[in-house]
Parts: structure tokens; C-alpha cells; sequence
């Protein structure tokens, strides 16, 4: 395989393009069940309405774990915006329809949200007490079987030269309620100082769902705990200051 391309580099990981095809490189190291576990996400998740790059194999390359995949042309919505930002709300109401898409999709497969996040809140270094509190308020929030994303943003939005956007990066995938997957996609925008977009976001979100904020925002600390598991320190202080209040806004 040719590794001359690089296309971005990433915590942990590297891709590359190789003619019709991408490669992500795992950094030596990385854990082989979760790589496996990425690649499964990704192929069941083929199997439904979605526009997503096609796994090819699941390899390793000198000793490092490599995950093959379809090269998809075209610019992220994140570039799109960058070099647009008069229309940014124009594209954000299309973040908003792709989000909705997805969350209307079923994959029957996919690990569960609230195990997940469950799981992390217990890894994190939050006192006995607000984990215990924190878990509690998540087995008491709703339980759905919509398709999360759990890092829906514009950089992992795909705009090829036929206008078709494709979802990349499924690493994060799980099934359950769409509105932690809100959450997170609204915390992205605060941790990236784009308060102003993340409200118009959130706005919009609930306009076309018909979704009450206040309800969104019932996650939004849940989320944030869960991922204070990992983060550079500026992302934990911020999500830290999210988990420390009793109600969020």
C-alpha cells in the first residue's frame, strides 16, 4: 500500500490515500479490539440508508493496525464553511438534516449509548457521589434505538463535486437517544469557542424535531461527563465546569 498521501493526522492515527482507497493507520499501540470494533461499527452500518465510505479490509501494515476504506472526493462541510462563512447557517441547517437522517435510521447491532456512556462515567475522576448521581440521572433519561453518531461535526461531513454528503468516522457509533448525540454535537461547538453557531444549531435542531431544548440540555452534563474521559486540559477544565453545576444553563 502507497502512504505517500496524507490526508489528515489525528490523535493516535493517520489517513491516507492511496488511489480509490483510504487507509487509517493506527499508531503502534492502539487497542485491537477497539480498530476491529470501528470496522464492525462501520459495516453494519452499511447496511443502512446512509451515505458512508465502504469498508475494504481490516489489515495491519509493518506491525501497525490499518482500517481500508472508500476514498470519497470532495471537501468537508467544515472547509465548505471556512471558505464561506456568509452562508454558515445555510450549512448548518444541513448538518441538521443529516443529523435527523441518520437518527432515523435503526441498527440493531451497534453497541448501546447508555452502556457506553454509563461505563465511562465510572472511569472518570469525578467523586463517588456525582458519579453515582450522574448515572442515576442517565438511567432515568429515555431509552431509544436511533443511529448516534457521537462526533457529528462538520469536519466529519464529506461534500463530494456531485453535492452528495457523506458521514465519515464511526468510530464513536452507538444506538440510543438522539438528543445525547445533540448534546454532544452542541458541546463540540462550545469546546471550539463557536457559542454563537452552536446556539443556531441547537435552535434549529429543536425547530425541526420539535424537540423541547430543555430536554436536549437534560444530557448535556451526561455527555460532558462521560467525555471528560479523554481530552486535552483545556476540554477537561471546560467539561469539568458543565458536570460541576446542577443544572446546565
Amino acid at each position: 500500500m502507497n502512504l505517500d498521501t496524507i490526508i489528515s493526522k489525528r490523535v493516535n492515527k493517520a489517513i491516507y490515500r492511496d488511489g480509490d482507497k483510504c487507509i487509517k493507520l493506527f499508531e503502534k499501540g492502539f487497542s485491537k479490539a477497539d480498530v476491529l470494533n470501528e470496522a464492525l461499527n462501520q459495516a453494519r452500518l452499511e447496511e443502512t440508508d446512509l451515505n458512508i465510505p465502504q469498508i475494504f479490509e481490516v489489515t495491519t501494515i509493518d506491525g501497525y493496525w490499518a482500517i481500508v476504506y472508500e476514498f470519497i472526493e470532495g471537501k468537508t462541510l467544515a472547509e465548505i464553511i471556512n471558505e464561506n462563512p456568509e452562508r454558515t447557517h445555510e450549512y448548518i441547517d444541513l448538518l441538521v438534516a443529516l443529523q435527523i437522517k441518520m437518527h432515523n435510521q435503526k441498527c440493531p447491532l451497534l453497541p448501546r449509548l447508555r452502556d457506553k456512556m454509563f461505563r465511562k462515567i465510572s472511569l472518570t475522576e469525578f467523586d463517588v457521589m456525582t458519579k453515582y448521581e450522574l448515572q442515576t440521572h442517565l438511567d432515568g433519561m429515555p431509552r431509544h434505538n436511533k443511529v448516534c453518531h457521537g462526533d457529528f461535526r462538520s469536519s466529519n461531513i464529506i461534500i463530494t463535486p456531485q453535492d452528495t454528503p457523506y458521514i465519515i468516522d464511526w468510530s464513536h457509533a452507538t444506538q440510543g437517544n438522539a438528543s445525547a448525540d445533540v448534546a454532544r454535537t452542541y458541546l463540540l461547538y462550545l469546546l471550539d469557542d463557536k457559542k454563537e453557531n452552536g446556539e443556531y444549531y441547537m435552535k434549529r435542531f429543536c425547530e425541526k424535531t420539535d424537540t423541547p431544548r430543555k430536554y436536549i440540555e437534560k444530557w448535556v452534563r451526561i455527555v460532558a461527563a462521560s467525555q471528560s474521559v479523554k481530552g486535552n486540559e483545556k476540554e477537561l477544565a471546560f467539561l469539568h465546569r458543565i458536570v460541576n453545576v446542577m443544572d446546565f444553563m
